[in-house]
């Protein structure tokens, strides 16, 4: 009895073992059994079925904040990774991290150097084929201009300057095109030899002639006019330093000269311009009458067809070569009014045609630009100085003008726009004449502090680039 009670529980206790077993392998087929990941199973990463921003950025439902969702993190992939960046210690297995961070990012490491960089260098043939042409000249003029040079701020040399008349309404300064610079110092005319910075005496006249009143070379360089206080106007031979002729007319000093190949104007104190032909005995060939007080100003343009006067009656003309005749009071072209003083400095611009600048003095303050052809006014500018004198730049747009109280210095401006480029000081009282070397670079000024200086305000010959900064010479006395 015992036997059947043992064998009839041992076999229901079978039954219940392989229930739990097929229960058991039923759940295994439809679960998977759990295995540890192999390094074969590691080294490629689980393909994720979408983007891995949004299943990060997956918020939980009905939550206050936005809490990451850690569920599709492959934290077994993230162990892998960072138990290997532990252990790189040699120069293989960095460059093998390298390798995998590329391949991680989807990139070649190969092609990593190329960023930022070309494919090749791009080819320089097409670029010569573009600029083979010969540039054109306003090209090299914007790169003439676009370089910049440094402008010395002290005079090269200094001259003692001793007698000169403290007048701005006369013509004591000018250069020559064989570089001799002429300057009338009381009754006595001295010549400077630029080529060997020489000076000679050229004349000395009497009181009851003298004092010279204004000086002016001929085109040739080699004859000098010099006007006298005593209405007559002398024309020197340089060479031989002796007189040739004596020209009259005029009822007053002749403090204005400007010679026109061999023509010379006289502008005079008693109001008038006479026009000489120094070819011919009776030179007076032409009178001009327009002014109402003493010329202190002329100059003929470059063409030679028109001639510019500025007045101490504030009054500036300009006169027509081919239609002004001695038979008709006004032969004038235009009479302008707009200074406020004497019109002292002129200058004709030397790259555009029929352009005219004039400077006014102590209570105009200006200069101003005129088309000589329809006597318009271009453009005024307000310098808060009396301006004695004007020059222009040969080889840039630029133009220096000179000045009295209170600065008595010389400004650089830019044309058109007329910006200041430099101040030139160095003068302790006005400066009265400005004269330009033959070959444009060097500007000689002199001043009413008895001072004849030099500046490289314009470049230097042969050097188109900047030019050093030179300290003042030791001043000598001419």
């Amino acid at each position: 009895m015992l036997h059947v009670f043992l064998f009839f529980s041992f076999v229901l206790f079978c039954c219940c073992e392989l229930q739990v077993l097929f229960r058991f392998n039923t759940m295994k087929k439809a679960f998977g059994s759990p295995q540890t990941p192999s390094i074969s199973t590691l080294s490629r990463r689980p393909k994720i079925t979408r983007p891995l921003r949004k299943q990060l950025a997956t918020p939980i439902q009905n939550g206050d904040r936005f809490i990451a969702n850690r569920s599709s993190i492959d934290f077994d992939w993230a162990r892998y990774v960072v138990n290997k960046s532990n252990i790189i210690g040699n120069k293989a297995s960095m460059e093998e991290y390298v390798r995998e961070q590329a391949a991680s990012l989807m990139m070649d490491s190969s092609k990593m150097s190329r960023i930022m960089s070309f494919s090749r260098k791009p080819s320089a043939r097409g670029l010569q084929s573009i600029y083979s042409e010969a540039p054109s000249v306003d090209t090299r003029a914007r790169t003439s201009r676009s370089q910049s040079r440094c402008i010395p701020q002290h005079a090269e040399r200094t001259l003692d300057a001793p007698d000169l008349i403290d007048d701005n309404h006369l013509n004591l300064l000018d250069w020559s095109d064989s570089n001799i610079l002429s300057i009338a110092l009381g009754n006595a005319v001295y010549l400077w030899d630029a080529n060997r910075s020489t000076s000679s005496e050229l004349l000395t006249v009497d009181n009851d002639v003298g004092p010279i009143s204004s000086v002016n070379w001929a085109p040739d360089g080699k004859h000098i006019a010099i006007g006298l206080t005593n209405c007559t106007v002398q024309i020197w031979d340089s060479t031989s330093n002796r007189q040739l002729r004596s020209l009259k007319g005029h009822q007053g000093r002749v403090g204005s000269l400007s010679w026109n190949d061999n023509i010379l104007a006289t502008g005079g104190r008693d109001s008038s311009i006479i026009i000489h032909d120094v070819r011919i005995r009776n030179s007076n060939v032409k009178t001009y009458r327009g002014h109402e007080q003493e010329v202190c100003g002329l100059k003929w343009s470059l063409s030679g067809q028109q001639l510019a006067s500025g007045g101490s009656d504030n009054l500036l003309h300009i006169w027509d070569k081919s239609m002004s005749s001695s038979n008709v009071r006004n032969q004038y072209l235009h009479r302008i009014d707009e200074h406020f003083d004497a019109v002292t400095a002129l200058a004709w611009c030397p790259f555009q045609h029929n352009l005219l600048a004039s400077g006014g003095g102590l209570a105009d303050q200006s200069i101003k630009f005129w088309n000589s052809l329809t006597g318009a006014c271009l453009n005024t500018i307000d310098t808060n100085s009396s301006v004695c004198a004007l020059l222009w730049n040969k080889h840039e747009r630029e133009l220096l003008s000179s000045h009295g109280y209170s600065e008595n210095q010389l400004t650089l401006w830019k044309y058109p726009s007329m910006t200041k480029i430099a101040e030139l000081t160095g003068h302790t009282s006005r400066v009265l004449h400005l004269a330009q070397s033959p070959d444009g670079y060097t500007v000689a000024s002199v001043g009413a502090d008895e001072t004849l200086r030099f500046w490289q305000v314009f470049g230097t010959p042969g050097s188109p680039e900047s030019t050093k900064t030179k300290e003042p010479e030791e001043s000598s006395r001419m």
